[in-house]
């Protein structure tokens, strides 16, 4: 049995005020506080690279995790704002962490679905090759590739990176897996020469497909509603968190929407969350459902059920 030991984490310290850029993007207070749910924005220093963001969450997860590089036989790095157009950027990481040559590496080019995609990828990938450790990055600066005076996505997203380490002792397991894309719907959230996304239409997306795939995931897991104790839902903005909360009739208790000080953190949104929840010594759910969706149009859910 595999599953998730432990996360750790990477919030740069440079932030952006939302409220800084009021006049500047003709919005008010409400906007920021009830729509996009956003007071601020990480950014990466400039002479950061995504793999400097994967070491730095690297470094955090071995302050709560006992483990030696030596016992890793797997990274796997989720981006779509890489290092270089190649090698992989998982091959950079190992390098700047110092892990055997034995060690596989290698990316998943998935942004907002992408933790929970590459959960089951690593996942399937160590118990199909006898393994025992294993590490998920997920890092995706869209600082990158963000046109700053673009006000539907310099105010949403936010740098930063997560680590999660994948093992035989784990704190919580996975059960089965949802997985879906609209490949019709991929420019609605492209980059060319800069990021480009349709707000309305990732809203749409997010409010007809999302609610359908928390019911088939609680289906093929042989769950109710009412049996999930935290939904992790992706952290797109604060009204599509309470969209789904209104669509699904949710306990809004249940939805965290953690966000906002630190913005649309792309695939380390999720695990972000987790990590919080994983250091909450109070915290006690037992079931959780993960909920990953956006660019691509990708989608993906999965049960974490806790083991101790």
């Amino acid at each position: 049995m595999i599953g998730i030991e432990a996360i750790g984490k990477y919030l740069p310290e440079r932030l952006i005020s939302n409220f800084d850029r009021k006049e500047e993007f003709g919005i008010d207070d409400n906007f920021i506080t009830d729509k996009i749910g956003i007071q601020s924005v990480t950014r990466k220093n400039e002479d950061e690279e995504t793999s400097d963001l994967c070491v730095k969450a690297y470094h955090d997860l071995i302050s709560k995790a006992t483990f030696e590089p030596e016992e890793i036989e797997i990274i796997v790095v989720v981006t779509q704002n890489p290092d270089y157009n190649l090698p992989h950027t998982a091959a950079v990481v190992h390098k700047k962490i110092g892990l055997p040559e034995s060690v596989a590496s290698f990316d998943i080019s998935l942004g907002c679905s992408g933790f929970v995609y590459g959960l089951s990828a690593i996942q399937a990938f160590m118990v199909a090759n006898g393994m025992k450790k294993g590490i998920l990055f997920t890092a995706d600066p869209y600082s990158k590739v963000i046109d700053p005076t673009d006000k539907n996505t310099s105010l949403l997203f936010g740098d930063a990176a997560a680590a999660t380490l994948i093992t035989n002792s784990p704190k919580y397991v996975t059960g089965k897996f949802t997985f879906g894309t609209i490949g019709e719907g991929y420019e609605e959230l492209i980059c060319t020469k800069s990021l480009y996304m349709n707000g309305r239409s990732i809203f749409n997306f997010a409010a007809k497909y999302v609610p359908k795939d928390v019911a088939k995931v609680l289906d093929q897991n042989n769950l109710s509603i009412d049996e999930i104790d935290s939904f992790v839902f992706h952290q797109g903005s604060k009204y599509i968190c309470d969209t789904l909360i209104r669509r699904l009739k949710l306990d809004k208790n249940k939805v965290p929407f953690d966000a906002t000080y630190y913005g649309n953190t792309v695939s380390s949104s999720i695990p972000l969350i987790l990590e919080k929840q994983m250091n909450d010594i109070d915290n006690k759910d037992s079931n959780l459902l993960l909920c990953g969706f956006g660019v691509g149009l990708s989608w993906s859910s999965t049960i974490l059920k806790r083991t101790k």
